[in-house]
């Protein structure tokens, strides 16, 4: 069995992992990709978790609001994994030994389980709460922890940018 670390080296020194890291223009396009996902993507997190705090869009139906969004978010977030899979293809060994990588995938985690748990517990109840200005505190409380964690995973990638 191949520890991580080995299996980082071969991703690093695989064809592909090369090409990538190599190319004058094969990683900018992937990163500019990963970059407008995940404005889309965590944009429109931004303007949910906004609305979970009761900050804005306060006269529209939160439902209405994750509907409209959702489609949005999940493409954006789908292309974000996928581009973002493909940027550590090409640095895996980098990414291995960078704190701030791992730091970033420890708040993706995070902000997954923080989705989790909203979506097993107070979106379940939402018809109770759907059209009040303000949520009740524990949608609130996902929305400032959501808001958090995003910041942090971007903050992350772009110190893993100018460590690389």
């Amino acid at each position: 069995m191949m520890s991580v670390m080995e299996v980082c080296r071969l991703l690093d020194r695989s064809a592909i992992g090369t090409d990538i890291r190599e190319s004058s223009l094969l990683f900018p396009i992937i990163e500019g990709i990963h970059v407008l996902a995940l404005s889309l993507s965590v944009g429109l997190i931004l303007i949910t978790d906004l609305r979970l705090m009761g900050v804005v869009l306060r006269n529209r139906a939160t439902s209405e609001i994750w509907s409209q969004f959702s489609p949005w978010m999940m493409s954006g977030f789908g292309v974000m994994f996928l581009t973002g899979a493909l940027l550590f293809w090409s640095h895996a060994l980098s990414a291995y030994h960078s704190t701030a990588f791992r730091m970033k995938l420890l708040l993706l985690i995070l902000s997954g389980l923080n989705a989790a748990v909203y979506h097993f517990t107070i979106y379940r109840k939402m018809g109770q709460w759907d059209t009040s200005p303000i949520p009740p505190i524990q949608a609130r409380l996902a929305g400032w922890t959501s808001l958090i964690l995003w910041a942090g995973v971007i903050t992350m990638g772009r110190i893993m940018a100018y460590t690389f």
